[in-house]
């Protein structure tokens, strides 16, 4: 596991100097805001104004307005909602924190943190926590907590209790309950549940580390990520397809949730947080067990899917794969990382058959390996192959405008829904059409439709969707005039079924998904793709 610890400089986070800075909010030398490593991070909420200014991005310290800039590209800046879970007192002082611990980490790649339990003890830090837990929502765990009723039970008092009992170090993670959800596939994917308090404190260490370790991923990353998106990805892909990009690795790693080592992972966080508390907190939640069928279970390896902390875990986890890639594969190709799922854009077959193999190779260290049915190697020239990336079936077409009007020949590397895609919208749609609704007022199920009907054409209604867009339409409104027929059974009259069309259903309200080619103009990890 040694080979995996770069630029680690010890538990001490001291300058190379070896002399502790005080830092003194004065006007520095630029060679001396380069050597500067200290920044002042408030341990309690209540840090002197002063303070905040000159340590926080666009202030006097160190950082300077490239912190201030930096870290709004990275999503470290800017303001949130109110503190406050009534929203009482409106304030930043969360976000100021993940500026400030930001713009360190960025400044020293070497630094470890120390004293980060307190922060997340701080009483604005768990408000915050709340607050996106409850935006959240989701289900209650083993203990049957459920949001409502800590707002029942009172949300200040919730917060203080739970301050007093991380303070005082008595707060231990409880089990995980496990349930299970349907695949594409046929399948069943396994998802721990946390309790309420347990998704509160993880997001909490949230809020503290991602803007550490934020400050170390590259851009070739793009899943739960602050200001990155799949749509990011799907652009980044395309650019580089219509680059000449046309051999594709597409990867997929092996039940990958389930085989992160415990002990591996402890050590790369480690290498940015010295904090013990900190790495206690974290080890009692991938060891805290799982409640599944009655039964707990402890495994050795793993972080359940669900968990608040879970997305980021797995991150830093796979972040030795970009940092790996960048350094020795960056030559073979382009890789383009949503959590686990991941795609090498590569010019030719040999390296792309090449990053395959350096791929396995470091993914061996990390005790993790490629699905042998589902990784696989695509040719995208002219048109021949195609491969499904985050929902999406990404393929080349020729254009036919160029044919038409200047006889040439050029593919152009698009996407669409994918088959299963296309398959679980109908299956949602079929789930709330069912032919017992007939009874019920039309307008009740549109109701119920047009959410899912819009969250899906938002998510697709950057790609080449249109046709795939009307044959939904169609099927909706199949699906609703069967109800209506039903409804009218002997009483339907002749001609009647044919005044419930489209425009019908979108006089009582249903959502119509339109399909327009819309491309990203910025999206991170572009530049210098055409």
């Amino acid at each position: 596991m040694q080979g995996l610890v770069w630029n680690v400089r010890g538990p001490s986070a001291q300058p190379e100097s070896g002399q502790a800075r005080s830092y003194k909010p004065r006007a520095k030398s630029r060679r001396a805001q380069r050597e500067s490593e200290g920044i002042v991070v408030p341990h309690e909420a209540q840090a002197s104004t002063k303070a905040v200014g000159h340590n926080a991005a666009g202030g006097k310290g160190p950082c300077g307005g490239h912190a201030e800039r930096a870290g709004k590209r990275e999503g470290m800046a800017g303001k949130t909602a109110s503190n406050d879970p009534d929203g009482e007192e409106p304030g930043d002082k969360v976000r100021q924190l993940q500026r400030q611990l930001w713009a360190a980490a960025k400044r020293a790649s070497g630094r470890r943190f120390h004293a980060l339990y307190g922060q997340v003890c701080r009483d604005d830090v768990l408000h915050e926590a709340w607050r996106r837990v409850r935006r959240n929502k989701g289900a209650a765990g083993v203990d049957r907590m459920t949001i409502d009723a800590v707002e029942q039970y009172g949300v200040r008092r919730f917060l203080q209790e739970l301050g007093e009992v991380l303070r005082a170090g008595e707060y231990g993670a409880q089990v995980v309950r496990r349930v299970y959800i349907p695949k594409a596939d046929g399948g069943k994917r396994p998802l721990g549940i946390p309790t309420v308090q347990d998704r509160v404190v993880q997001m909490a260490a949230k809020l503290v580390l991602e803007p550490i370790f934020e400050a170390d991923f590259g851009p070739q990353s793009y899943g739960f990520r602050p200001r990155r998106s799949a749509q990011m990805a799907l652009e980044r892909l395309r650019r580089l397809g219509n680059a000449g990009a046309d051999h594709v690795l597409d990867a997929d790693i092996e039940n990958y949730f389930g085989s992160i080592e415990h002990d591996k992972l402890l050590t790369l966080v480690s290498q940015r947080v010295s904090d013990r508390r900190m790495l206690k907190l974290v080890r009692q939640w991938l060891q805290a067990g799982v409640l599944d069928e009655g039964v707990v279970r402890h495994p050795v390896a793993g972080t359940p899917q669900g968990g608040v902390i879970s997305p980021l875990l797995s991150n830093i986890y796979l972040h030795v794969l970009d940092r790996v890639w960048a350094r020795h594969g960056a030559h073979l190709g382009t890789l383009v990382r949503y959590a686990d799922d991941f795609v090498v854009m590569c010019g030719n077959a040999r390296d792309c058959e090449e990053a395959q193999g350096r791929i396995e190779h470091v993914l061996d260290r990390l005790g993790l390996k490629l699905h042998p049915q589902k990784t696989r190697r695509v040719v995208l020239t002219g048109g021949q192959e195609g491969f499904d990336f985050l929902g999406c079936h990404l393929h080349k077409r020729m254009s036919g405008r160029l044919w038409q009007q200047k006889g040439l020949r050029r593919y152009y590397l698009q996407n669409w829904p994918s088959r299963k895609a296309m398959n679980r919208v109908r299956e949602r749609v079929r789930e709330l059409t069912p032919r017992g609704r007939c009874h019920r007022d039309v307008r009740g199920v549109i109701a119920e439709l047009n959410p899912v009907l819009r969250g899906w054409g938002q998510y697709f209604r950057t790609g080449n969707a249109a046709n795939h867009f009307i044959d939904v339409d169609d099927y909706v409104v199949n699906r609703l005039r069967s109800l209506r027929i039903k409804r009218a059974g002997r009483h339907l009259w002749s001609g009647q079924a044919r005044h419930w069309d489209r425009d019908y259903f979108e006089s009582l309200g249903l959502h119509r998904l339109r399909g327009t080619i819309r491309y990203s103009s910025k999206a991170p990890g572009n530049r210098g793709v055409a």
